[in-house]
């Protein structure tokens, strides 16, 4: 049964929980025995499932060795051979790795590297990130601030630094019915210039994006060459592009980094999620030997720090997750699946008057809930449909990731799915199948009928 008290400030306090007893694959089973699917990682994060034997092995040995020693006097071999991994098979021109313990540690570390970077270099005058309106980069001071998610931001607006925001892409809703597909994504990455141009380039130190952007937006992918053109203005520009692969990384969208598929690397880029796959807490910061040299052979010190960086047994979890996505060639059975997945969401809903889009990349898949087809009008955000699809699909075994403000931080609402990479057919039919029918029940629920 459900604890009746705790004493942990969860993140909704009055929500009791059911207790998650153990793993067996891309299930967790609960205290009472229920069984439920994990269908998107958590939050994109239990890419090998909950029960990986190699992985949980892995722990245990380095634990007998020695769990952690602090990287000021100390390096480990789990660190080292991570970082080596990293590296050997990152996009060009990426050279060293910093090892932190999530996501938000990685973007955090990103902002503040890029800042310094350009001090060293005597431009001290950069102080300007521009990332995109419905973005996600994390929860600490410095991520949040350059996040676009207004939800998430917005009490804390005050005490946030300056950035600046442009356009996401986001053909569903901002394509004109004239335009094409190339057309649409110069146009939306000249905003970028633009703004670069109005702040003044020497004024800028990066723009931040995810390649394909999770949380905030459902698997919102760019269209092509939309990301060719940001990269060069970047380079026109003197300004530095950071790509956070924290969610859409490490495989999810059928390739290790998400931004081999646009064609591009960044200067510094972040991952976290994936990498561990839940086993261990652990991101990581992938920057380029220009920026590494600057520091290296200027003041000679990163002025950033955290306790757990290079974490031994959380780098010998990772290294032993990515030798299994790697050894069994689970990012093919990425492209296998999401194939048919996408598939299967497609057979499902598409009639289904409520659901306006379909998009996604791999095992990343996003569906945006609307109260019109036809005109693509929102759903009433005082119904919070997402909500009630989350507690549906709980009801159904089924965990899945719905969130609100998907247009503009108030307006809107997806699904995100990100199940395992190890999933085969018949998880998918049952995702499918019970998500089906939980958005059936939440819409009955708040009176829509279908």
């Amino acid at each position: 049964m459900p604890k009746k008290s705790s004493r942990i400030l969860h993140r909704q306090p009055n929500e009791t929980l059911p207790v998650a007893a153990r793993g067996d694959g891309p299930y967790i089973i609960a205290e009472d025995g229920k069984r439920y699917i994990d269908a998107s990682g958590g939050a994109a994060v239990s890419c090998l499932g909950h029960s990986n034997a190699k992985v949980r092995q892995a722990i245990k040995d380095q634990v007998d060795k020695i769990a952690f020693a602090h990287t000021s006097f100390f390096t480990s071999q789990p660190a080292e051979e991570l970082a080596d991994f990293l590296i050997e098979h990152a996009p060009d021109g990426l050279e060293y790795a910093y090892l932190v313990s999530g996501g938000s540690e990685a973007v955090e570390s990103a902002l503040k590297l890029a800042r310094q970077y350009f001090m060293e270099r005597g431009e001290d005058s950069r102080k300007y990130f521009i990332a995109r309106r419905q973005s996600y980069h994390g929860n600490t001071l410095g991520a949040l601030a350059v996040g676009g998610n207004m939800l998430r931001k917005q009490q804390f607006n005050p005490i946030l630094m300056d950035t600046e925001h442009v356009s996401p892409c986001y053909a569903y809703r901002d394509q004109k019915a004239d335009e094409t597909e190339q057309a649409y994504g110069l146009r939306v990455a000249n905003e970028l210039e633009e703004r670069i141009e109005t702040l003044g380039a020497e004024n800028v130190i990066a723009f931040v994006a995810e390649p394909v952007v999770g949380a905030t937006a459902g698997a919102l992918t760019a269209v092509p060459g939309y990301f060719k053109r940001i990269r060069k203005i970047c380079d026109e520009h003197g300004i530095l592009l950071i790509l956070d692969e924290v969610m859409c990384g490490m495989g999810r969208t059928g390739s290790l980094f998400a931004c081999e598929q646009e064609g591009i690397s960044p200067d510094i880029l972040c991952i976290a999620k994936g990498l561990g796959a839940g086993y261990q807490a652990i991101g990581a910061m992938l920057l380029s030997d220009k920026i590494y040299q600057t520091i290296t052979t200027g003041s000679g010190f990163f002025q950033h720090g955290h306790t757990y960086l290079a974490h031994s047994t959380a780098c010998a979890a990772a290294l032993a997750v990515q030798k299994e996505i790697q050894d069994n060639n689970l990012i093919d059975n990425v492209n296998l699946m999401g194939k048919k997945l996408e598939s299967a969401l497609l057979a499902r809903f598409v009639n289904y008057p409520n659901i306006g889009d379909i998009r996604g990349r791999g095992l990343f898949w996003g569906i945006e809930l609307v109260a019109d087809r036809a005109t693509k009008r929102p759903l009433d955000p005082a119904l919070q449909i997402h909500s009630a699809i989350k507690k549906a699909a709980m009801a159904e075994g089924l965990i899945c990731y719905p969130a609100g403000g998907t247009i503009d931080g108030k307006l809107g609402n997806h699904v995100l799915l990100a199940p395992p990479f190890i999933i085969n057919e018949d998880h998918i039919a049952e995702i499918v199948d019970k998500l089906g029918r939980a958005i059936d029940l939440a819409l009955a629920e708040k009176g829509i009928v279908v």
